[in-house]
């Protein structure tokens, strides 16, 4: 049955030797290869897409461990026929957060080993129902090591009196709480249940800025177990900031003061604040400062000691520095076209005025000491000291590194899975339909060649040697990436951080986007996209963030008859109001496709206390006919090759060509 010429055999020598190593006897050959059939034929696991989080940790703690809803209707399967909505509502609650819930418990219940036997079987109960789409051997992984043996034994049973081994199976939940084992054991099965009910965790871009705690969000990343991630634009702005780009770093800060967010840098990432503090505060400390005021001032996230003034304060040193610093950048690289944004030369400093597309405007603010306006874009001795201290700051701040290098380990521009498209921004296009054009390194590139190209050039900027000629110009590129135009992460020709500070006429703040923002509701332009990137079949998608869906004008996240998602409705808090709603997530499992809506998260104190999970809506828009199985999927052709190199092993031990090395001779 598996049998391949002499020739087959010699020209895969190596390989086959090497594959020797880890089956060494036809046996095990042959095992591995019927364990491999059958898993081709389970249903598919679920995936999870997650979008635009910026930094909202509570909110993304929360969808991370519901599953987007998913648990609790798992929970309602089980036991909607015996248990009230309440009391489902507590289940799931408990396996969200355990810790909690069990100190909750532990406080009022009179009857504690009771709680603990009736939670331990229910739990059980369920953990059965979300692992039986997996084989034993997948299951047993994901259990916790020092429990593994007993939970495995537990969930083996069918959880019914009729059981053969019912007895065996009671004893072994008396010894866990006679032994003060019962809430481990719990926490244990909630653990599990978590890691079970998603297979594949995607996050398609955005997880820093605006929101209070980006790196709590990377924390449980780094924890999760099967994640990958579509960089975003303000994803690369960190990480240009941690490979040293003085630019990205400047606009990381002044991200932050426009929020009022400080704890993420200084608490979060042990980044000192002081030198840029001092500066500002002598240079600006006596300005008016109202157009720098934060957006909004919580004590929680500036970390309770830096006023309002302060802060606008630093926020005007920073912007000041940013944009000499993306002068230089703009003046050094012609190829990213970016010359009408270079503003300080066509500022008139006595005037207090700007000319800008023919027109001249008024600047809020006219006080720049730090500009010498014959050169403008040169920083003064106090900048350059500052900016040195911070580059050092962030270059060595251990948690911001490992975040980065998770961030490169696990990411990238974009992802083909299961058929599927996963990109942050856009492929940028013309208003015709035709993909846009970029002219660097004398090469001219578009679509997915371009996103290879960007791709790699980042790479380099992170892991080439310090200050070498690579590493400057992925650094400059990296910048590009955040903000240039009509960049495949910021998909507009321009950003107006300059006039939205400093420009009072709102005709100056509009971001026009690029064309791919309107050809995208149209289906064939979609299947283009797909195409280029390899995906032809009828349930192929792409699905993009970045944009939020403006629910509150009526704005659908499905578009194009289907063929791409929009996945970004407002998870951060600061979208809410102006896209009336809280976000979107997908799940795909061996369904087909369901688009979930969120409303506000109310908060874990409100979750844990009064059972509040957040309030989902669920959209059903592409089932299929047929369960999807692994063999559908990316997985399954994997395992097909895995079969078709075991085989081979398996003939090359029954002709002789290869000897079992497991085997002594006779």
């Amino acid at each position: 049955m598996y049998r391949y010429t002499d020739s087959q055999l010699s020209a895969n020598r190596l390989y086959l030797e090497a594959l020797s190593m880890q089956y060494p006897t036809l046996r095990k050959a042959a095992a591995e290869i019927i364990n491999l059939r059958a898993i081709l034929d389970l249903p598919k696991g679920t995936e999870h897409f997650l979008s635009d989080i910026h930094g909202e940790c509570d909110a993304f703690r929360h969808i991370l461990n519901n599953a987007s809803g998913v648990i609790r209707e798992k929970v309602d399967t089980l036991y909607q026929n015996s248990l009230s909505s309440k009391e489902c509502a507590e289940i799931a609650t408990l396996i969200y957060y355990p810790h909690a819930k069990i100190k909750e418990h532990r406080e009022k219940e009179i009857d504690l080993r009771e709680w603990y036997k009736l939670t331990l079987l229910r739990l059980l109960n369920i953990c059965r129902l979300v692992s039986s789409k997996y084989t034993r051997s997948k299951v047993r992984k994901a259990l916790p090591g020092d429990y593994a043996y007993i939970l495995e034994e537990l969930l083996a049973s069918n959880g019914s009196c009729d059981d053969p081994r019912y007895s065996y199976y009671e004893n072994i939940l008396s010894t866990i709480i006679d032994l003060g084992q019962a809430e481990p054991f719990i926490v244990a099965l909630t653990d599990t249940i978590k890691r079970l009910i998603v297979d594949k965790l995607h996050i398609v871009g955005d997880i820093f800025d605006r929101g209070p705690r980006p790196d709590i969000v990377m924390d449980d990343l780094i924890n999760y177990d099967n994640v990958d991630i579509q960089w975003g634009n303000h994803d690369i702005l960190w990480m240009g900031a941690a490979s040293g780009s003085r630019t990205c770093i400047a606009n990381a800060l002044n991200n932050a003061f426009t929020y009022s967010n400080l704890e993420t840098i200084e608490v979060g990432y042990g980044i000192n604040l002081r030198p840029l503090a001092l500066f500002a505060s002598q240079t600006y400390g006596e300005n008016n400062l109202s157009c720098f005021m934060p957006k909004k001032y919580d004590t929680k996230t500036s970390n309770g000691s830096t006023s309002p003034k302060l802060v606008a304060a630093m926020h005007k040193a920073i912007a000041i520095i940013l944009f000499k610093l993306e002068g230089h950048i703009i003046k050094r690289n012609p190829s990213f076209k970016m010359d009408d944004r270079l503003l300080l030369d066509k500022i008139d400093y006595k005037a207090a005025t700007i000319k800008l597309n023919g027109k001249i405007y008024t600047l809020k603010d006219k006080d720049f000491p730090t500009i010498c306006p014959d050169d403008p874009y040169r920083l003064s001795p106090e900048e350059e000291e500052v900016m040195e201290q911070l580059k050092t700051a962030f270059r060595r701040s251990e948690k911001l590194q490992r975040h980065v290098d998770f961030l490169f380990s696990k990411g990238g521009l974009y992802k083909c899975c299961n058929q599927n498209l996963l990109f942050h921004g856009c492929i940028p296009m013309n208003e015709d339909g035709s993909f846009m054009e970029f002219d660097f390194e004398g090469k001219k590139l578009s679509s997915r060649e371009l996103l290879d190209f960007l791709e790699r050039i980042t790479r380099k900027a992170y892991y080439a040697p310090w200050d070498s000629k690579t590493q400057k110009i992925g650094k400059d590129f990296m910048w590009f990436l955040w903000c240039g135009k009509h960049s495949p992460l910021f998909g507009r020709s321009k950003i107006c951080t300059f006039e939205r500070l400093l420009i009072e006429d709102s005709e100056c703040h509009n971001e026009p986007r690029n064309a791919y923002y309107s050809v995208y509701n149209n289906k064939e332009a979609c299947v283009k996209i797909l195409k280029e990137f390899g995906l032809t079949s009828d349930h192929s998608h792409i699905i993009n963030g970045h944009i939020p869906v403006i629910r509150a004008k009526g704005e659908s996240p499905i578009k194009a008859e289907g063929k791409l998602i929009v996945i970004d409705g407002g998870f951060c808090r600061a979208y809410q109001e102006k896209t009336g709603t809280a976000g979107y997530t997908l799940v795909y499992n061996s369904y087909g496709l369901r688009l979930i809506e969120h409303a506000q998260f109310e908060g874990i104190t409100e979750a844990i206390e009064n059972n509040k999970d957040i309030l989902s809506t669920s959209i059903v828009f592409d089932t299929q006919q047929k369960r999807i199985r692994v063999c559908d999927t990316d997985d399954g052709a994997k395992i097909r090759e895995n079969i078709e190199g075991l085989s081979m092993l398996l003939s090359a031990y029954q002709s002789g060509f290869l000897k079992e090395q497991g085997k002594k001779d006779a």
